[in-house]
């Protein structure tokens, strides 16, 4: 058995709640998930490890977000532990080597991965980053420049954007 730590915080956009194994963070949340959803998320990935409540643990994390929410971050160094399918993890790796300040496209980030049609499932791999933010999924947009869902909401990939430049808008 193993354990995982997770805490909340609260930030510029709302109460962040944020989750690591031995291996890395797992899980942040971002405004628009609750407690509930969180913890229900943890209970069913690691339905056989403690789940404990620990500030310290998350602390370095804590410390990116928060200075990156304040402009004073622009690339995360803590060790990370996404949980997800091999497919998912492409992606995930792929959203990675989209630098601050830049957006992608979810056909350009498909053909990436040399699937070139799979543009939709691309799409539902970025919907499904257990790490926001740190995994810039709120850096894709669509093939016609638009804002397309992203799990806090529009407005929130709106300030993301903003905040990185990349909206001048």
């Amino acid at each position: 058995m193993s354990t995982v730590t997770w805490t909340s915080f609260d930030s510029k956009i709302g109460t962040i709640y944020v989750a690591s194994t031995q291996k890395g963070v797992c899980k942040i949340t971002i405004p628009g998930n609750t407690k509930r959803d969180f913890m229900q998320w943890l209970n069913h990935t690691f339905p056989n490890d403690d789940l404990v409540e620990s500030l310290s643990r998350n602390r370095k994390i804590i410390s990116e977000i928060t200075r990156y929410l304040d402009q004073k971050l622009v690339k995360f160094h803590s060790r990370l532990d996404p949980i997800g399918t091999d497919f998912e993890k492409r992606i995930w790796k792929e959203l990675m080597k989209i630098r601050y300040g830049q957006t992608t496209t979810y056909r350009d980030l498909a053909k990436k991965v040399n699937q070139p049609k799979a543009y939709q499932a691309v799409g539902r791999a970025n919907g499904d980053n257990p790490l926001p933010i740190v995994i810039p999924c709120h850096r894709v947009i669509g093939s016609d420049q638009g804002l397309r869902g992203y799990a806090a909401g529009v407005k929130t990939k709106e300030f993301l954007l903003r905040l990185e430049g990349a909206l001048l808008i």
